[in-house]
């Protein structure tokens, strides 16, 4: 119980201080949607770098990246593979994206789409596919903060309150500092998990095996399958590569990406970032470190819940002190906090600007849209945490199943930025059946071959668009799009 008292005590403690910091960084600014939204769009390099490094370092990292090593094995580097190609996406997109942001006032990807092709309603649709695959993203944030307090304290702050505490912190920042607020908490809580991911995965090996390569030695020796395709799991390569591509193409497509590429003051800056932006992915290899340093341990009793393998090992095996697990529990809460700020901000942005403004809000004051989106936060959240009380089965596979969603963006996002002979017609139907085709495999039929589900939907997306092109002439009523 001492222990357990002790660890609460530095968690929250550690909570107030990002609290603290994260209201600190109000001002009068924020009054302003601009200011509140994109930061006055003057966000410069090492910010920029921690707030879109703040969407690799989530509760997946913490909680999802060990659970898959340790469930499968060889197929976790699923993840590394498509982080490797997200700089690309910020390089060849994000000084497009911010350069149209700043002539143009937008401030969401469907204020893009909307203008390019003069049409409110595909902007419209594309706000509704963008929160509808970021509240499962935002629940997967406040699931695994439940899971953390569950598990560091064992039990003394049950599931339900711990995640109920981290959904008040992050919604408290956010609705008062909006962007500012979630700039400077990344940067905090960046460094914070940077160096608590790193110590874990080589102290936990170290401890337990003597050290990384000894460790990889005794997995081959006595459980090889874990470290060759397809993994313990039997994960075939068609699921792993497909994996990759929805994960690396949907990654360019979150609604919260090209809102900070609208925050950035320049395009320079943005392709600075691109450029670092893989040292933040290669932080999660301690982490992968510490699902297979769980495969022999837990070998003859295996985890129930793959996604507390990292708990298990802090707490069970590795024999660290509760000051050590309060400062694991900070660092872990720090990711799934970090990244859940971002979502439940860029969620209620598009809410109110996207999917709500064009019907409801077309003659409200500036101050009025402010006041809705800092409330959404709020309701959307609270909508997350509900969910979160279902505690979803895999934190993976929940996040797997988001990119798979806001992935059918892809066509209608290539055509405002690149391609403008693309028509509204042609990339509305696209989407649609895109997505439609997408849910019914994911929850009604199988995918085909194992692969993953929205490859399938992505293909049938693309062959609506290009058929659309071909076959379908354009009407007298549809405009030309509005910038190439």
């Amino acid at each position: 119980m001492i222990d357990s008292i002790i660890v609460v005590g530095i968690t929250l403690t550690y909570l107030a201080l990002v609290l603290w910091v994260g209201l600190r960084a109000r001002g009068q600014s924020n009054s302003n949607l601009e200011s509140y939204v994109a930061g006055g769009r003057h966000v410069g390099v090492v910010i920029l770098f921690f707030i879109l490094g703040a969407e690799i370092f989530s509760a997946f990292a913490f909680l999802g990246a060990p659970g898959w090593s340790y469930q499968h094995g060889a197929p976790a580097f699923y993840i590394l593979a498509y982080l490797s190609l997200i700089p690309i996406t910020i390089w060849a997109m994000g000084p497009r994206v911010a350069k149209l942001g700043r002539e143009r006032g937008y401030l969401t990807q469907g204020d893009m789409i909307a203008d390019h092709y003069q049409s409110k309603t595909l902007g419209m649709l594309a706000g509704v596919i963008g929160v509808l695959a970021l509240v499962p993203y935002l629940t997967i944030q406040i699931a695994g903060a439940g899971l953390l307090f569950q598990a560091a304290t064992d039990g003394l702050i049950p599931f339900w309150l711990g995640a109920l505490l981290a959904f008040l912190v992050v919604a408290a920042y956010v609705f008062c500092s909006g962007l500012n607020g979630i700039g400077w908490t990344n940067l905090f809580q960046g460094i914070m998990m940077i160096v608590i991911a790193w110590f874990l995965g080589l102290s936990i090996s170290e401890r337990l095996y003597g050290g990384v390569g000894e460790m990889f030695s005794q997995i081959q020796l006595t459980m090889p399958e874990y470290l060759t395709m397809p993994g313990a799991a039997g994960m075939n390569w068609g699921y792993f590569s497909t994996a990759v591509l929805v994960s690396a193409f949907g990654g360019a497509m979150w609604p919260h990406l090209f809102m900070k590429f609208y925050s950035a003051d320049s395009g320079k800056t943005l392709r600075k970032v691109s450029v670092f932006y893989p040292l933040y992915a290669y932080l999660l290899v301690p982490l992968l470190f510490i699902g297979f340093a769980g495969i022999l341990v837990f070998a003859d009793t295996p985890l129930e819940r793959s996604d507390t393998v990292l708990l298990r090992m802090v707490m069970d095996v590795a024999n660290f002190s509760p000051w050590v697990i309060g400062l694991m529990l900070s660092g872990a809460l720090a990711a799934a906090m970090s990244t859940g700020a971002n979502l439940a901000h860029t969620a209620a942005v598009i809410l109110v600007r996207d999917v709500v403004g064009p019907t409801m809000m077309k003659s409200a004051s500036e101050k009025a849209v402010v006041s809705a989106t800092r409330w959404s936060v709020l309701g959307l959240s609270l909508i997350a945490y509900l969910f979160a009380l279902a505690n979803p089965s895999s934190l993976v596979l929940l996040l797997l199943g988001a990119y798979g969603l806001i992935v059918q963006l892809f066509p209608m996002v290539i055509g405002a930025l690149f391609m403008p002979q693309l028509r509204r017609a042609s990339v509305m139907a696209g989407a649609l059946f895109g997505s439609l085709a997408y849910l019914l495999m994911e929850f009604v039929w199988s995918s085909p071959f194992g692969w993953h589900a929205g490859v399938w939907a992505m293909l049938l997306n693309l062959g609506v668009v290009v058929a659309w092109q071909c076959l379908v002439k354009p009407t007298l009523t549809e405009p030309t799009p509005s910038h190439s």
